[in-house]
């Protein structure tokens, strides 16, 4: 019974459990501040009390999904044994591992995987439908999104192999260095492609300022053409969404 208590207050974020909600909300409150010191370059004394709470926090959360694995997998005491080599129990254990001074510091940065656990907050929020909403768009459209990416990478890959071809890799004029490998090549085909385009890298030749204008103008429809299957199947769902709310009410 207290098994199944703890499993439904660290698992479950229903709206009606309020326990539940207010460990979600903790343990977001926790993942966010375990991260605010990978943003500054130096070390004060507030992050080591942080990181002694956030980590705390996050081995109890670690050994009450461990100690209520029973309940999750449904394979007995096997599920003791099991349980630590789950891909959420191995990020839970990587993001505590850091602040044990197990690994390095760099290893720290593992810990932003648990931001994947903000879904689960989402949820609770009545902002929830309209992302199932989303994901159920994405699904839908699945073949369509997947053809404009094949069909962008295929673009991206043919224009850096002709640009990385076509170009200098040293300007005759300045010297600098431009496309010095195919992955520079890559890198400005791909900004190019979503009319970013960052400057550092730059065709110097008249072939190459051709294809450079026509990745742009090629970009604009590439980025547009996924946009419109998306808003048009997002209005279909929400016609039918509230179709069916008029025909419950």
């Amino acid at each position: 019974m207290l098994k199944t208590k703890i499993y439904d207050i660290v698992h479950k974020d229903e709206k009606h459990d309020f326990a539940s909600r207010i460990y979600d909300l903790w343990m977001l409150v926790c993942i966010l501040v375990s991260i605010v010191p990978l943003m500054f370059a130096d070390t004060r004394p507030i992050f080591r009390i942080t990181e002694i709470i956030t980590v705390a926090a996050f081995i109890v959360d670690y050994a009450a999904r461990w100690y209520t694995s029973p309940v999750q997998l449904k394979k007995g005491w096997t599920s003791y044994a099991i349980y630590p080599f789950t891909p959420m129990a191995i990020v839970d254990l990587l993001s505590i591992l850091p602040g044990l001074n197990l690994l390095g510091n760099t290893f720290k940065l593992l810990r932003l995987t648990r931001l994947l656990k903000i879904v689960r907050v989402l949820k609770i929020f009545r902002y929830s439908s309209r992302i199932e909403m989303f994901v159920r768009v994405l699904y839908k459209e699945r073949k369509v999104l997947l053809s404009v990416l094949m069909l962008a990478l295929f673009y991206i890959f043919l224009t850096a192999l002709v640009m990385f071809n076509a170009e200098p890799h040293i300007d005759p004029a300045t010297g600098r260095e431009t496309f010095r490998s195919f992955f520079d090549a890559l890198y400005w085909a791909t900004v190019t492609l979503t009319t970013v385009g960052y400057g550092d890298l730059c065709p110097v030749t008249d072939i190459g300022r051709i294809v450079s204008m026509l990745s742009s103008l090629f970009g604009v429809a590439i980025i547009a053409l996924p946009s419109g299957v998306i808003t048009a199947s997002y209005l279909e769902e929400l016609r039918e969404l509230r179709k069916e709310k008029r025909q419950q009410e």
